[in-house]
């Protein structure tokens, strides 16, 4: 209800900084005002709630001081340094205003599988257990529900069977899936081969990777738009488009940050100069008794609070893949309907890990892939180049031939397993999903863990605040702490005696009960029983040694033995410098089984205004900042960001030719000795997070851009 925004109640020392303006009801438009809201108000027929769908905070001219919601200046505002001094008083005014405050039960970062199922289940416990005025609000950067969605996806009915144990979806028996039959492909037939030079050898396949009879292929971007509109008729609050740049945190008396107590949403409208643009709109933020990270592998705001509350102690960093797929319109007689077919081998040598994926679904499609272990030695590899050299194999080319490619991505995924996952909970929030890395490697799946996250990050953070005030009277107690704010202020004005009133404090939410839950769960059963085998592939026998030592795992020993396998220190610290290597010569793509990377791009439908901030950080990217990362790069690695990216982002343009539009080209152009220069092309960004795990000298740093751009992801 748009009633409810306003901010946390208020304690004594945050009495200076607060300025109150009205807030517009509905659609109206209050033109005299700092701020409109404008909202898109849809009935809920279920509970006769209203859901917010869309919100714009507008920056207007005149400012009011008519109480209704509070808006708090910021002191954790960031901006380019090497354009704030470039500012005029005014522009710096603006950029710095204050924010306005929502103040919410639940707030999650992430509309993806484990987020929304987050949601979907704390409203239904709310339904079956509280008076369903729970108030759950999910962020999500992407246009649209599902645009930056990307898997392959097979996916295990097991969690969505739990979170829809009644769904109209099932036959007549009660069996099936919880989906519209339009979005699922049932598997019927297995396949695993290993590659080499033309021919597909048939290998064993692990019992964790069976699929026929049990699971199913779907487009999980398809399966997110669907999840998304039962959140949204449960009463959760779903807002697109809405970049989630900051965290909020309750600080101590030693200024320590001590708990989340939020979230604050990106700055609108600022250009590449740093300067706030004619469409500039303020970020806001968002209060919540807890705080769900799901951003997704790599997220970034995960990884400032996994930073924070050093949640990685005791446990193995994370190790990731990069999984490069298409979708493909194919042939009548080449289409299998629901076979899912994997490899091993070819392209990729023994020491890099990874496979490719052919999965066979709906009305004549194909999606197609491979996942490379990122924590690859030799820095001339390029994931998009050998998947480019795997599609012409016979084995995947004699499907492919004849048929079109509709849909491209690419996005990093989690390989650590169970000894990767870091503490779930933290003061005022806990992780879900791929934000805590919940894939099972071995399968190739997670999607089913990771919604499984999400219900029982769900039903412990019910059970912690079931019997707190809701948002909803906590803000009716705010409007009357206004109201005696207000005639406490006058009092003072004419010397009358003032009445103090007390600040409330609650003390955040700590969930242990979410990890532990998680350890009782049979999401650490299953990753328990593979624990071993991603790690087995690190050893010096690479390849054909892991494939060895996970056989005998998969098959014999399940997991049941007394030692554990560990990582390395991270993916960045094994790549090896490029003059080890001889330097790879990639054949040019045919334009219809291959690719150049810019065709590939563009069926992604990735946007990115061209005149907002780089959000690819380097320090500050200063013209100095780049010439320092350049420097210590690409004399050792001769371009490796160029081959790690599968958006043609990063590049190393001669000095001489920096004006040449270059943009996602390879740099065979760069001569030995020959001075360079080093190139963001941001506006390719497709999301992927690789640079941020890979680059040697972990000196680029993802953050989000400004909410709604990026990929726009079909049927992936």
């Amino acid at each position: 209800m748009i009633s409810q925004v306003v901010n946390n109640k208020p304690q004594l020392l945050w009495k200076q900084s607060i300025r109150r303006i009205p807030i517009a009801r509905g659609l109206t438009s209050l033109a005299n005002h700092h701020y409109v809201y404008n909202t898109t108000i849809s009935n809920n027929t279920s509970n006769n709630n209203k859901i917010l769908r869309r919100q714009q905070w507008k920056h207007i001219q005149s400012r009011s001081s008519s109480p209704s919601i509070r808006l708090f200046s910021s002191s954790a505002i960031h901006h380019n340094s090497n354009t704030s001094n470039n500012l005029t008083e005014e522009e710096q005014e603006i950029l710095n205003e204050e924010r306005a405050v929502d103040k919410v039960d639940v707030c999650i970062v992430g509309g993806g599988p484990a987020g929304l199922a987050t949601a979907i289940k704390l409203k239904q416990l709310d339904e079956s257990h509280g008076n369903g005025d729970l108030r759950v609000v999910v962020l999500e950067k992407a246009s649209d529900m599902g645009a930056h969605i990307l898997s392959g996806a097979v996916i295990e009915p097991r969690a969505l069977r739990e979170l829809f144990p009644d769904s109209e979806h099932y036959d007549e028996n009660g069996e099936g899936i919880p989906l519209p039959a339009e979005l699922v492909t049932k598997v019927t037939k297995d396949s695993m081969k290993f590659l080499i030079d033309d021919y597909a050898l048939p290998i064993p396949e692990p019992p964790q990777m069976i699929n026929e009879g049990r699971n199913y292929i779907v487009s999980l971007n398809q399966v997110v738009k669907h999840l998304a509109e039962v959140a949204e008729s449960l009463g959760v609050e779903i807002y697109p488009g809405i970049a989630v740049s900051e965290i909020i945190y309750e600080e101590g008396e030693d200024g320590n940050k001590n708990a989340v107590k939020g979230i604050a949403t990106k700055d609108m409208g600022i250009s590449k100069t740093g300067k706030p643009k004619d469409t500039f709109e303020r970020g806001m933020e968002f209060h919540a008794k807890v705080t769900v990270f799901g951003e997704g592998c790599h997220g970034s705001l995960s990884k400032q609070v996994i930073k924070q509350f050093n949640l990685r102690e005791g446990r193995d960093n994370q190790t990731y893949g990069i999984g490069v797929k298409e979708v493909w319109e194919v042939k009548p007689e080449n289409f299998k309907k629901g076979l899912v077919a994997h490899s091993m081998g070819y392209p990729l040598n023994n020491t890099a890990y990874g496979g490719g994926f052919m999965y066979h679904f709906g009305d004549g499609l194909v999606t197609v892939g491979l996942v490379v272990g990122l924590d690859y030695e030799n820095p001339w590899i390029s994931p998009y180049q050998e998947f480019q050299l795997m599609k012409h194999h016979p084995f995947y080319a004699e499907v492919l031939e004849g048929g079109k490619c509709i849909s491209y991505g690419a996005r990093a995924l989690n390989e650590g397993g169970l000894q990767s996952v870091p503490k779930l909970y933290f003061p005022g929030g806990v992780l879900v999903g791929a934000s805590a890395g919940f894939m099972n490697v071995p399968k190739i799946k997670g999607t089913h863990t990771a919604m499984k996250s999400g219900m029982l990050a769900a039903e412990n953070i019910y059970e912690a605040i079931k019997d707190l005030p809701r948002a909803a009277e906590e803000m009716e107690e705010d409007e009357e702490y206004d109201e005696a704010e207000e005639e406490e202020q006058e009092d003072e004005q004419q010397q009358k005696p003032l009445v103090s009133i007390p600040p409330v404090k609650i003390d955040p939410i700590v969930l242990e009960s979410y990890e532990k839950a998680v350890k009782n769960s049979w999401i650490y059963e299953e990753l328990d029983e593979v624990r071993n085998i991603r790690p087995s592939f690190n050893s010096p026998f690479g390849l054909y040694g892991g494939l060895a030592y996970s056989g005998l795992e998969a098959f014999i020993l399940r997991g049941r033995t007394s030692y554990t396998l560990h990582h390395h220190k991270s993916d960045a610290s094994c790549t090896k410098p490029a003059s080890l290597y001889n330097k790879i010569e990639y054949p040019k793509p045919d334009g219809k089984i291959s690719f150049d990377i810019l065709t590939s791009v563009s069926r992604t439908g990735t946007y990115h205004d061209e005149d907002e901030q780089c959000h690819l950080r380097v320090n500050q990217n200063t013209k100095e900042d780049l010439q320092k990362h350049t420097e210590k790069s690409f004399p050792v690695y001769q371009g490796v960001e160029n081959r790690f990216c599968p958006a043609g982002v990063y590049e190393y343009v001669p000095v001489e030719d920096e004006t040449a539009d270059t943009a996602g080209k390879e740099d065979k152009t760069v001569q030995k000795g020959q001075k360079v220069k080093f190139q963001i092309n941001s506006q390719n960004c497709i999301h992927c997070k690789t640079c941020d795990i890979k680059v040697p000298d972990q000196d680029i740093n993802w953050t989000v851009p400004e909410g709604g751009g990026g990929p726009k992801y079909y049927m992936t």
